[in-house]
């Protein structure tokens, strides 16, 4: 599977999900913040799902219909917590992802949504 991990989320889980034998990207590796959107645009230009902890990617979603190839939001919990979450929900989730599910993981529980067939 291929990822875009935002800076928030951290290279440390960006790194493991390559160890795992994803092919994932490190957002600082591509230079100075573009911003949520411009993340969303070279995610769904390069069919990767974006990880992150922003809220912000959600809003971009589900109000204003913005196109993605897929989303996680973790919580903000120290990293190794955040990279057992991560591979619970690859356990998990991994065919709703390759449908671009937004996946919406806490220590508690897991949601997966989709959008709407119009947007």
């Amino acid at each position: 599977m291929k990822f875009l991990v935002d800076a928030c989320a951290g290279w440390r889980l960006s790194e493991w999900l390559v160890d795992q034998g994803h092919d994932a990207v490190f957002a600082d590796s591509l230079g100075a913040d573009p911003g949520d959107g411009a993340l969303l645009d070279i995610a769904i230009t390069e069919g990767r799902v974006v990880v992150t902890i922003d809220m912000d990617f959600g809003e971009l979603v589900f109000l204003h219909g913005v196109p993605h190839a897929g989303l996680i939001r973790l919580p903000d919990v120290p990293v190794a917590e955040r990279i057992a979450l991560m591979e619970t929900v690859l356990e998990r989730c991994s065919d709703a992802l390759s449908e671009r599910a937004v996946v919406t993981a806490s220590t508690r529980r897991i949601r997966v949504s989709r959008q709407s067939a119009s947007t």
